[in-house]
């Protein structure tokens, strides 16, 4: 057993010593079984949530209603849920009630897929009602029971069903991508928030290519924003080494590029995603334009700064298909030797200006320090206060790059 399980197993013997059961349940159980990572280990017991808190000195009501507590052990948080069954679902998403039970195996049946509805006992031995164990070792991806029950009860599983082909390299059982193809217009009954968690884990996965392709072949790029109608471009994607992308804004920026977005600040509006990945994905997707036409140039280095511009050479090695591991190192050598690396560096400033050329202050002097920088960046003109003064009255006091 692993140590994130060795870690959490006082919980479950406290639990078993007054009188309950208790296991640990979930992708916990999947991950270790595929020896993956092991990220969160939950728990389920057939202890009420009540009987939990009064069992562990620390604990964090996060919806007792639900069945779920936060147990505090050693400085970690372990999700405790106690074994339920769950009432007709509404809205696709929400049971209408939930009743605790004392039953492990009817509280797995309720769970979504084969693989996440395994539970393990203290002593590392595995309980398995529903096959997850056989649908592992044949890598698919299927739903305990019906799939299409499983979707009409909540919408958001057809995405995490496509999620999970790209996180874990698996295929979709027949009859659970047939359910996708039939209810995949429930999503629209499902808040944008949520659809964008599970694309952006989709996008992350190393068979992003694969899932992104189910996308289109299921239909349910129908229902995200702003793509309903780019079929095509959608599956062009899966053709580019997507798995050189490695940050949530690379994500974002190589989508807008292959799908043609013209208003990019709009379209991820609709995804609901924060301000300031907006903002930078939009000024990204500009420079992205002038990289690819221009290639790298001291001035757009100096820009973009380091770190977006390692991000823009990732997305355009795999827009051009190519990976060249020299080349970021390259990069930081060449922001390394930029004469000047921001406005502060330049040896004038706008005051200077003003003292050379008699003119009102206006928006000339951001055009002039511009220039300035221009030059300075392209070897041009020294950054030397003496010399960018000379220069200045050399020009005659206009606005000339070519001066």
């Amino acid at each position: 057993m692993k140590g994130e399980f060795l870690q959490a197993l006082p919980i479950i013997e406290t639990i078993q010593e007054n009188g309950y059961e208790a296991y640990f349940v979930g992708g916990s159980v999947r991950d270790f079984l595929l020896d993956r990572k092991i990220g969160d280990v939950d728990i389920a017991t057939s202890a009420t949530p009540d009987e939990v808190q009064k069992m562990f000195p620390k604990t964090i009501d996060v919806g007792k209603k639900h069945g779920t507590v936060i147990v505090l052990l050693n400085g970690k948080s372990y999700e405790v849920t106690t074994f339920r069954t769950e009432g007709q679902y509404v809205d696709y998403r929400k049971p209408q009630y939930v009743r605790f039970i004392r039953s492990l195996k009817e509280d797995l049946r309720r769970r979504d897929f084969t693989i996440n509805a395994m539970a393990m006992d203290k002593t590392g031995e595995i309980i398995d009602y529903f096959g997850g164990k056989n649908d592992l070792k044949n890598r698919v991806i299927r739903t305990v029971g019906n799939p299409y029950e499983r979707f009409s009860e909540d919408a958001l599983r057809m995405l995490r069903a496509l999620r999970f082909v790209s996180q874990l390299s698996f295929q979709l059982e027949e009859e659970t991508k047939n359910a996708i193809i039939r209810w995949n217009r429930l999503l629209k009954e499902i808040s944008i928030e949520r659809i964008t968690n599970e694309m952006e884990k989709l996008f992350a996965g190393q068979s992003s290519n694969q899932a992104i392709r189910l996308l289109a072949e299921t239909d349910v790029y129908r229902h995200l924003p702003g793509i309903s109608h780019l079929q095509d471009r959608l599956l062009k994607i899966t053709d580019y080494p997507l798995q050189q992308l490695t940050e949530r804004e690379d994500y974002w920026l190589f989508l807008t590029y292959m799908l043609k977005i013209e208003d990019v600040r709009m379209f991820l509006q609709q995804w609901k995603l924060p301000r300031k990945l907006i903002q930078n994905v939009a000024l990204q997707r500009e420079r992205l334009s002038v990289l690819l036409e221009k290639g790298w140039t001291n001035y757009l280095l100096y820009q973009a700064g380091i770190d977006s511009a390692l991000q823009l050479e990732r997305v355009k090695q795999v827009l051009q298909k190519e990976k060249n591991v020299s080349a970021f190192q390259t990069l930081k050598d060449q922001y390394i030797n930029l004469p000047i690396r921001s406005r502060a560096d330049l040896a004038i400033t706008g005051k200077d200006i003003l003292d050379i050329i008699e003119k009102k202050p206006g928006q000339w002097v951001s055009k002039y320090l511009q220039i300035i920088e221009e030059h300075v960046l392209n070897r041009k003109l020294e950054n030397d206060s003496g010399n960018i003064k000379e220069w200045l009255i050399h020009c005659n006091q206009k606005l000339d790059e070519n001066c």
